[in-house]
């Protein structure tokens, strides 16, 4: 074969890989991926193209269930037809700051802090998975599988609480992504940003859904003895099969009631939020979570309907074709009656809440059962003890 023969061969094979390559990624059926939360990983909003899977029978049943490209390699085929599990890729995320500051009249805090971006929790109703789309990611798999990490997040802190015109405020953490995601086991970011904070004397409020938290029972304790950290367990349902899919990669709800018991144990100030709450899901459940949760020593409790921004709103519609069909229409109409006829209402004073019959009795509700059960509000943080750690070779005060 000569040199014009080979290059011909190559050619065709180059073809032949790019056209097969194009049947894997969009035209072969996708079951639902292994323990993940979204079903599907459609192309993000920002994108120039859309594409569309399509099933033209050919492959159906033939080469078993292939997965969505997670950006890290091919897609994976099992020949038995079962979803092989999503790799988690996670990219080092070069921060310049890691205090974020928001204005907004909704929210009772105005600085957080995000040592993930992406939440392998997998919570197919997770406000934040838009966020995905500024780094040309998908809102749907990519979020629970590309994660970028702010390793330095630590440091940045410590350099951001001693500029000279900062001024103290309670920082909030975990109210975008899960701080104690399974990833941070490893990578321990959230346990050396509350070295930092306690060093600092500032106060912290976190937001969870996992044990995980317990490793830094020692930083939080006695944090707490000062007046300096509050912490919230996150529980959507007590039902544990609806939460493994609602949830697949958090603990499990007695886990989170277990933790909130030990939480509660070393005198740290704990609640409970039942959030989201979904209307024709998991509304019930409200006075049993609550009643679960004061039981292990709960003080404070909040709630939040569902929301559904953006890309969520079909990705959890077809969340619930996919595991409760029979259930889906009178979820999103009821939705709908809070939200003033859409499944999401984004205005000022509106999108964290609701309105209509059915949102005002949610509420009455809610306040009945704190009421009885004595639950209050998130305790107010000290701010008065802030006080700049002397760093190596700093010249000491001369005043105390």
């Amino acid at each position: 074969m000569d040199f014009h023969d080979r290059n011909i061969t190559v050619c065709i094979l180059n073809v032949l890989v790019l056209f097969s390559t194009f049947l894997i990624r969009f035209v072969m059926p996708v079951q639902t991926p292994h323990h993940r939360g979204a079903i599907s990983n459609p192309d993000g909003r920002f994108e120039r193209h859309r594409r569309d899977r399509i099933d033209d029978g050919w492959h159906s049943g033939t080469y078993g269930a292939v997965t969505e490209d997670t950006g890290n390699g091919t897609p994976q085929c099992d020949g038995d037809g079962e979803s092989p599990p999503l790799p988690t890729v996670v990219t080092t995320d070069h921060a310049r700051t890691v205090i974020t500051r928001n204005s907004s009249p909704d929210i009772p805090f105005d600085r957080s802090i995000n040592p993930y971006r992406g939440c392998e929790h997998g919570c197919i109703y997770c406000f934040a998975r838009p966020s995905h789309g500024y780094l040309g990611l998908s809102s749907g798999i990519d979020f629970e599988t590309r994660l970028f990490a702010k390793p330095d997040a630590p440091a940045l802190l410590d350099r951001e609480l001693r500029q000279p015109g900062y001024r103290c405020q309670p920082i909030a953490i975990g109210t975008n992504t899960d701080p104690y995601q399974p990833v941070e086991r490893r990578l321990g970011i959230m346990r050396g940003i509350l070295e930092i904070l306690a060093a600092f004397h500032h106060p912290v409020t976190i937001t969870t859904k996992s044990a995980l938290i317990l490793r830094d029972i020692d930083i939080l304790a006695a944090m707490a003895k000062n007046g300096l950290v509050s912490v919230t367990l996150s529980i959507t349902t007590l039902d544990r099969p609806l939460a493994r899919r609602l949830e697949p990669r958090a603990a499990v709800p007695e886990k989170r009631l277990e933790t909130l018991g030990a939480l509660a144990a070393a005198s740290i100030p704990a609640g409970v939020s039942v959030a989201p709450l979904i209307p024709g899901l998991t509304d019930h459940e409200m006075e049993r979570i609550l009643e679960a949760a004061t039981g292990r020593g709960a003080n404070s409790a909040s709630w939040l309907l569902l929301r559904l921004p953006l890309e969520v709103a079909p990705l959890f519609d077809q969340w619930l074709a996919h595991h409760f069909p029979d259930r889906r229409d009178r979820v999103l109409n009821l939705l709908r009656q809070c939200r003033g006829g859409r499944l999401n209402d984004p205005r000022f004073g509106q999108r964290f809440s609701g309105s209509g019959s059915y949102h005002a009795m949610l509420s009455g509700r809610f306040r009945i059962a704190t009421e009885r059960l004595r639950l209050g509000s998130r305790p107010e943080l000290r701010t008065d003890l802030f006080r700049p750690p002397p760093r190596q070779g700093d010249q000491l005060s001369l005043f105390g």
